[in-house]
């Protein structure tokens, strides 16, 4: 490796996109805590950096506030070129509405050269969707689609024709983020939405904190389904027309 290759320091950096799971440590992978231990710094939001805390020393921990994607990027990038081991911790996956989106914009924007500087790695982890899923039967055993209800970076009626599309096509559904304090209204209208398609019995699944201390996971249907706690550490699965309940069980076949 040439001198130019390397970082600041005489050492070429790596960044590593480590996606922690759903909650309970249990489920974060090997290879997400062999990252975690090899790393000089550990960049994340509170919540997720709270889920590891047991498992890092915590004077290798750098925490960002929600809503500072940009600025968690940016330093783990800044870091990582002058020769560090740096991790950025995620929730899920990190490919999946988190953190690979906002460095990889930013990759793609610095030279050749300066790429050249770091390698980059993504370890991913189990999302809210495959592990709720995993609680109540086999709901995504068919074509599925995963929609975020948040309009922070896609304006909602972006959202709802994406919605409409789905159903329409009678996919089974998984929802992201279905409200928060500041849009208490959204699972509201994706269900006005929804049941243009599908009908008011088609069975539903929230689960909300999945594999944490508060994890909720009801069973019900589409016309019921706003009545049980949702928020934006909710995911929401909605069957299609032949997908049926079985008791606790969610269950949509394989044939079509």
């Amino acid at each position: 490796m040439s001198a130019d290759q390397n970082g600041q320091n005489g050492k070429k950096g790596k960044l590593t996109l480590v996606g922690i799971g759903p909650g309970d440590v249990k489920y974060i992978t090997p290879a997400a805590l062999a990252a975690l231990s090899e790393s000089d710094v550990i960049i994340g939001y509170g919540q997720y950096l709270r889920q590891v805390a047991n498992l890092v020393d915590q004077t290798r921990v750098q925490e960002f506030p929600m809503g500072k994607e940009q600025e968690r990027a940016l330093e783990a990038l800044r870091l990582a070129i002058e020769g560090m081991k740096v991790a950025i911790v995620t929730g899920g996956d990190a490919g999946i509405y988190d953190m690979a989106a906002p460095v990889f914009e930013l990759l793609a924007e610095m030279d050749v050269d300066e790429r050249s500087l770091i390698d980059v790695e993504i370890i991913p982890g189990i999302t809210a969707a495959s592990m709720a899923a995993s609680m109540i039967g086999s709901p995504l055993a068919q074509d599925f689609a995963v929609i975020s209800l948040s309009d922070r970076f896609v304006g909602w009626d972006q959202i709802e024709r994406r919605l409409d599309a789905v159903a329409g096509a009678d996919m089974v559904i998984a929802l992201y983020e279905p409200s928060s304090k500041h849009r208490p209204g959204q699972l509201g209208k994706a269900q006005e939405v929804l049941l243009r398609h599908r009908a008011a019995t088609a069975p539903v699944v929230v689960a909300r904190e999945v594999t944490r201390a508060d994890e909720t996971i009801n069973v019900t249907t589409l016309a019921q389904m706003t009545e049980f706690e949702h928020d934006k550490r909710t995911v929401i699965i909605i069957g299609n027309s032949k997908s049926k309940m079985v008791g606790d069980w969610v269950i949509t076949p394989r044939t079509y």
